[in-house]
């Protein structure tokens, strides 16, 4: 798998980069708060597991009619991508908590959406927080079936709609990835990628066939053999919770990168990107509805992706507070701040970039 390099000579790129990590780390020191987790957000990662627990527990505990357990479904699919936002996406990245063993624990909670632990790191932590909107290494906006999500992607006829398409095809990430995971982590091994990070090719595949079984057999297996519903209802059930929890996370996750503002830079001919690291993750980020509370907590500071992707070992929580002194630095060595005020300005700023993605580049005049 081909790498890129950020090389800058720009001295004032370096004196942002060592300026906001200073002044951040100096708002921890100065306050003495731990950059980690707190009881606030355990309680939080309580309530979004019962979201998708308790709804499961009930369809077998009680005789309900077919629109309630709709209602259950959705429910499910709402805690589902609540927990992966609140409580996974920090774990993963060792800013849950203190204790290796806590984030591992709470890291896990991947595993109840079906999908894979090891390959989540791979894709997000490595590739999507290093390349950060570089197309054929950030596979977070690579294309996927009918929408283009890069500049620098194949334009296709029928991505000319992605605008209005594009949110139902979003609802079935969580369900690709059932599959998905076994080409990614084949391509990783094949990559040497598997081995470089010291796991066991053969073990991981072994993991993910024996995790995966297992999710299948609980959350189709036990309804089909244990409830008054029909295999087909189980299977319906099963896509609809799946299709709200991919539709939330592929919108939520879109409106911090494709979005009016948020570049994305190629590398030159000999792999490099002429930009200091910070910088670019500065450029190709965008915040949005830092004041929505009810959004802050329950999307786990996905809203806050400028100031996750320069600090992802920073915990969730601190964001708002950080964001201020992330912006001022910016603003004082004269960089860009993107934020989109409100969840609307946001959403409606991902549609135009879906619409200019599905429309060839405009001739530029000589």
């Amino acid at each position: 798998m081909k790498t890129v390099k950020f090389i800058s000579a720009d001295i004032n790129q370096k004196q942002f980069a060592a300026e906001v990590r200073k002044n951040v780390l100096a708002y921890f020191k100065d306050n003495k708060i731990s950059t980690k987790g707190d009881a606030g957000l355990y309680f939080r990662t309580f309530l979004m597991i019962a979201c998708y627990v308790v709804p499961f527990i009930l369809i077998f505990s009680l005789t309900i009619p077919n629109w309630l357990a709709f209602v259950f479904c959705i429910l499910m699919g709402v805690g589902i991508a609540g927990t992966g936002m609140c409580t996974m996406h920090d774990a993963v990245h060792g800013a849950y908590s203190n204790k290796k063993w806590v984030n591992n624990l709470m890291g896990g909670t991947l595993y109840l959406l079906g999908s894979n632990v090891f390959n989540w790191k791979i894709q997000h932590n490595v590739l999507h927080h290093t390349y950060t909107n570089i197309n054929g290494l950030d596979q977070d906006i690579e294309s996927k079936g009918p929408i283009r999500l890069s500049d620098n992607a194949p334009l296709k006829k029928f991505h000319k709609y992605q605008f209005i398409h594009a949110f139902l095809f979003y609802g079935l990430m969580t369900l690709a990835k059932l599959t998905k995971d076994f080409t990614q982590l084949a391509t990783y091994n094949k990559a040497g990628i598997t081995k470089n990070y010291k796991f066991n090719p053969t073990l991981e595949y072994i993991k993910m066939v024996v995790f995966k079984l297992a999710y299948i057999s609980v959350i189709i297996g036990l309804p089909i053999l244990y409830t008054q519903f029909t295999w087909w209802q189980v299977i319906l059930g099963f896509f609809i919770m799946h299709w709200t929890a991919g539709a939330i996370l592929s919108t939520v996750f879109q409106m911090a990168h494709v979005v009016e503002g948020a570049e994305q830079p190629l590398p030159d001919k000999n792999g490099v990107v002429n930009c200091d690291w910070t910088v670019h993750e500065l450029n190709t980020t965008s915040d949005f509805a830092p004041k929505n509370k009810l959004l802050n907590w329950y999307v786990g500071g996905l809203n806050f992706q400028i100031e996750h992707h320069i600090f992802p070992n920073i915990c969730h929580i601190h964001y708002p507070k950080i964001a201020p002194i992330v912006e001022a630095t910016a603003k004082k060595y004269g960089y860009q701040y993107n934020l989109k005020p409100s969840l609307w300005d946001a959403f409606k700023s991902h549609v135009i970039r879906l619409k200019e993605l599905g429309q060839p580049l405009p001739a530029i005049a000589n």
